[in-house]
């Protein structure tokens, strides 16, 4: 009878995890140092992803993206359970219809995730930092990338995504500073975790020329389809019917993969490229 040889490690023995290779492409660069955080006594890191013209058209200048989770943007190698393919998803659309963008992906804070973006204080998620992070991205990060790149610096150009609790930290800054951004993408909104919105977002009045893409796959779980369904309908009484729009994924759940397959969609209701 022929025997198969069986290698064993002895029980002490550990294999090294093998690093994940980034998924990057080259248009990704990630900025150094770190910001400070003022009112926040920390820092955070910065991811940009360039247009695809950018180095070859330089008088030219473009909108500007910001999204939170920077580290689940563009980059399997640091994203937390896969990546947006955000970078990917830029170059397509960029070939299919010639729009370009700068985005900025603020990383997040980690353990301080919760807290900076939550808008109000919550039980479970602590005291909330929303407000002090948004005032970190509108006062310093969006200065920084103005000055240092050739953007579209006005309110129109400007664009603000974001997934989970970086979906609802999306939708305070459309009420806290409406006159920074006019472009809103809330991925799977965290409405379980603010509900004061709902009056806030009924009683604020809204700037002209807002424009907001609500998502939320139907497989989250709990009340998330429902919850992203009644803002839409708050959002209807409000905003004009092209300027809004609901998608419900039937099958998605509550993750990267999803997200990343919702985004080209969104990105050209948002900047109008159909």
């Amino acid at each position: 009878m022929q025997r198969r040889l069986i290698l064993t490690l002895p029980l002490a023995v550990t294999l090294p995890a093998r690093a994940t290779p980034s998924t990057a492409l080259s248009s990704v660069q990630v900025l150094a140092p770190p910001l400070a955080m003022p009112g926040l006594t920390r820092s955070r890191t910065l991811r940009l992803c360039l247009p695809p013209s950018y180095a070859s058209e330089p008088q030219r200048r473009h909108p500007v993206i910001y999204m939170h989770d920077g580290q689940n943007l563009f980059d399997a190698a640091t994203g937390y359970a896969g990546e947006w393919g955000v970078d990917e998803t830029m170059a397509q659309l960029a070939k299919e219809t010639g729009f370009e963008a700068l985005v900025v992906g603020i990383d997040n804070g980690g353990e301080k995730r919760n807290t900076e973006m939550a808008p109000y204080d919550h039980a479970q998620l602590g005291k909330a930092e929303g407000a002090a992070y948004l005032d970190f991205i509108t006062r310093t990060v969006k200065p920084f990338i103005d000055a240092g790149w050739r953007t579209k610096p006005e309110r129109e150009h400007t664009a603000l995504i974001g997934s989970s609790l970086g979906g609802l930290i999306s939708h305070a800054a459309l009420l806290w500073h409406g006159d920074v951004f006019s472009r809103y993408g809330l991925f799977s909104p965290s409405y379980w975790a603010a509900p004061q919105l709902f009056e806030a977002t009924a009683r604020a009045p809204l700037p002209a020329g807002t424009r907001v893409q609500l998502y939320c796959g139907n497989r989250e779980g709990g009340s998330m389809a429902g919850q992203t369904r009644h803002m839409h309908r708050q959002f209807a009484r409000q905003l004009r019917r092209e300027d809004l729009n609901l998608h419900i994924a039937a099958d998605a759940e509550h993750n990267e993969a999803a997200w990343r397959a919702a985004l080209p969609a969104a990105l050209r209701f948002l900047f109008r490229l159909d």
